[in-house]
């Protein structure tokens, strides 16, 4: 669970000017904690800071208490020189609430107050947009990173945007918390998939583990008969076991994926990357022939696994996963220009909760373009809203590339891979052109929804790019 932090802005000298106003935007600021409280964050509120020696004593706490967010809640006019000190010193990314109390002013009864006083006290009640443009301003001036949330206290469009920021900083944490490991090479040639470690661990501040084929292999020797009666089980569950499915062969894939479940642990890994070939007819060979079913249950649990060592994708997959997306391995198959619409796939992992109906193992006699046979899955993704996104090393940046589409009913391969059939608005030819000029390795993540708006706040807490094609 992470730290959010909250706190409130006011001007002190209001306060003996205008009886119980005070008192009022507390209550307001109130309600806003108990809505965020119920985002699943640990709340840290640093109350209302109505002057600078107030604003130093906020920073101080949410800085102590190491928030990943803040949220600076407008309750009415306040001086922006009691606002800059406490982000400066947290360094982290602000989201700016300005939410009235009620979305229009009932002006008939405002107005019949009759007392000017009174009826000051109520404008500042509800003067939350006076103060916002200052603000900005001198974020602006300031080089700091901040967003603008607009409203009013019960508004529920608004209050999605603020639950995305809670969730987009999750994620952001948790790729930032996260080990991926890296098991075998690239495959050859693949000069797209080729991954500069340095960068993603400066982007994301995800950790790199190099993993040894020989302690997969150790690990695969140790299964016992019991673990593998255990796993066959759990591949029941999970999957359509397809009747021509050898028995030799689902035992073999049942070790294997004992062997990987131990590898993650033993690591505690949140995603892997991964390929290799191996001397033909050796061990190695026939260890990584028989991945494929075990790395699709653990990308079913939100650990992604990425074949072809592509490691972009591998971390695509993860935000995906973070999100509640799901996240599956996949590469552009084919196009229909008749139904206008975009073939993606693979053979393999998949995110099976992901799944129109329940994956079905199947055996395959070729690996395309891999060396071995073996098990493989073949899953078609639910029909409806989907997006797709790519961590794309650029010349000169990281960025994150995605594009909002539908998963269509239609004909799919029944070749023993995961392919799915995809529109977008721009029309088939329009996206594969744009989506290529941006440079993206041949693979990407598909998650299901559309949550382009939280990859793009995402992108904002990273301070990197964000492309959506439209």
């Amino acid at each position: 669970m992470i730290k959010v932090g909250l706190f409130g802005i006011g001007l002190d000298t209001y306060w003996d000017q205008f009886d119980g106003l005070l008192d009022k935007l507390k209550g307001y600021q109130n309600q806003i904690k108990e809505r965020l409280q119920g985002f699943d964050v640990e709340l840290v509120d640093a109350g209302i800071v109505d002057n600078q020696q107030k604003s130093h004593a906020a920073a101080d706490l949410l800085k102590s208490e190491d928030v990943e967010i803040v949220f600076l809640y407008v309750s009415t006019y306040a001086l922006s020189a009691t606002v800059l000190p406490v982000v400066q010193m947290l360094k982290v990314p602000v989201v700016i609430l300005n939410l009235q109390p009620v979305a229009q002013l009932d002006y008939k009864a405002f107005n019949d107050l009759g007392d000017r006083g009174k009826m000051t006290g109520v404008w500042l009640e509800n003067c939350q947009a006076c103060a916002v443009p200052e603000i900005a301003s001198v974020f602006n001036h300031s080089e700091i990173s901040y967003d603008i949330v607009s409203g009013y206290l019960n508004d529920e469009v608004a209050w999605s945007e603020i639950k995305a920021w809670t969730e987009a900083a999750k994620v952001a944490a948790g790729m930032r918390n996260m080990s991926m490991g890296i098991l075998g090479h690239y495959y050859n040639g693949m000069l797209d998939v080729y991954t500069d470690l340095t960068k993603q661990t400066a982007v994301f501040g995800t950790h790199f583990e190099m993993l040894e084929m020989g302690e997969l292999k150790k690990y695969h020797d140790e299964v016992s008969l019991k673990e593998i009666q255990i796993k066959i089980k759990e591949f029941e569950e999970a999957f359509d076991v397809l009747p021509e499915c050898e028995e030799s062969e689902i035992e073999r894939s049942a070790r294997t994926s004992v062997a990987l479940d131990k590898l993650v642990s033993t690591h505690n890994l949140g995603s892997m990357a991964y390929y290799y070939e191996g001397e033909a007819g050796s061990d190695y060979e026939k260890l990584i022939s028989s991945v494929i079913a075990g790395n699709t249950l653990l990308t079913g649990k939100n650990i992604p696994i990425a074949g072809e060592c592509e490691v972009k994708n591998a971390q695509a997959m993860k935000i995906m996963a973070e999100f509640g997306a799901g996240g599956s391995f996949s590469e552009f198959y084919l196009m229909d220009f008749n139904d206008d619409v975009v073939y993606l796939g693979h053979d393999g992992p998949a995110h099976y909760n992901m799944a129109d109906e329940k994956v079905k193992l199947v055996p395959l006699p070729v690996f395309h373009g891999k060396p071995g046979q073996g098990l493989s899955i073949q899953m078609n993704v639910k029909n409806g809203q989907v997006t797709l996104l790519s961590v794309v090393e650029g010349k000169d940046d990281v960025f994150l590339l995605c594009a909002e589409g539908e998963a269509v009913p239609g004909p799919v391969l029944q070749i023993g891979n995961t392919n799915s059939r995809y529109h977008f608005s721009i029309g088939a030819k329009e996206f594969i052109k744009q989506w290529s000029k941006q440079g993206p390795a041949h693979h990407c993540a598909i998650g299901l929804g559309h949550i382009a708006n939280k990859i793009e706040k995402l992108g904002q807490i990273l301070n990197i790019n964000v492309v959506k094609i439209y």
